[in-house]
């Protein structure tokens, strides 16, 4: 019995990896808009599909960003500036990516703007981080979404939303996880409703790599910034050595990063070029050999294991 079953997802991995390997025709025709490209994943997979052939148009969110990535690229490549906060700088590049498309459409659109608020618990974080993280990272993915899905359409084309690895299991900073489950609920949505039209949603769940998002210095610097501003009783109730321990323990689990970019970038290409691209690529180590496998697990024991490192308040019941 073991050696059937063994020899059915044999099969299925095969299956797959050859339906995988299928490319889409004609890439170099095809237009890609990617949010976020001054640095990080946006900026590398602007240059990525650049060197593939494919009509790459950048969106910056600074004039500098887009000149550093234009004297990187070849001229085929262009740019513009996006504020994904804003609606009238969303409507602009909207029509700026429909003059440049013109009746072929949109084939890709990667969401792939966003920011990370300080890691705190909830109780200490400021009401103006978590709205500004909202505004960026779910529902300027919704509003961009809305303004490019007529283009998407036309071409029967691909969506890719970035999410996280935190998407999937909340921990760490609260309001980040709360805009990336909101990514993959959206995501989900859109994939069930528009798979009639021929338009395919991909989700990218990358793990803990280095970028200037997760730079530590930066990091640690808006903790100890959102520490010192608490309210007196949230600093009465946890007290400086908790906060103290806590910090260090950030600290350490900021080591190490993943520097290879190139495992989130290539996931996000498959997802573009790929006849058969998959519903969801959880990108890392981290991400694929502990997240995931966390997430299946009973909610007490996923708890557990979360928890069981972190410091106890100084007031406690």
């Amino acid at each position: 019995m073991w050696l059937y079953l063994a020899a059915l997802v044999g099969l299925y991995y095969l299956v797959r990896w050859q339906r995988e390997r299928q490319v889409v025709s004609h890439l170099r025709d095809k237009y890609v808009f990617i949010t976020g490209c001054d640095s990080g994943f946006g900026n590398l997979l602007a240059r990525q599909l650049d060197m593939r052939g494919m009509r790459v148009l950048a969106a910056c969110l600074t004039e500098k960003g887009a000149e550093q990535l234009r004297a990187q690229t070849s001229d085929r490549l262009e740019t513009v500036t996006l504020d994904v906060t804003k609606t009238e700088s969303i409507s602009a590049a909207a029509q700026w990516v429909k003059e440049h498309v013109g009746d072929r459409g949109l084939w890709g659109l990667v969401n792939n703007a966003g920011i990370m608020p300080p890691i705190t618990y909830c109780e200490w974080q400021k009401t103006e981080d978590c709205v500004n993280t909202l505004k960026v990272n779910l529902i300027g993915v919704i509003q961009v979404t809305l303004s490019m899905l007529p283009l998407v359409k036309r071409a029967r084309g691909r969506i890719v939303n970035v999410s996280s690895i935190l998407g999937r299991i909340a921990c760490m900073s609260g309001i980040y996880c709360c805009s990336k489950y909101g990514v993959e609920a959206y995501s989900d949505s859109l994939r069930r409703e528009l798979q009639h039209f021929g338009v395919k949603i991909s989700i990218i769940e990358p793990g803990y790599f280095k970028t200037g998002m997760t730079d530590m210095n930066k990091t640690l610097e808006k903790m100890k910034q959102t520490w010192e501003e608490a309210p007196e009783h949230i600093k009465e109730s946890y007290g400086q050595q908790f906060f103290d321990t806590f910090y260090h323990g950030i600290k350490q689990g900021l080591l190490g990063p993943c520097t290879n970019l190139n495992y989130v970038t290539d996931c996000m290409e498959h997802a573009l070029t790929s006849v058969h691209p998959r519903t969801r690529y959880s990108a890392g180590w981290d991400a694929q050999f502990y997240f995931i496998p966390l997430s299946y697990l009973p909610t007490s024991l996923a708890d557990y294991i979360v928890t069981r490192s972190l410091p106890k308040p100084a007031q406690v019941a």
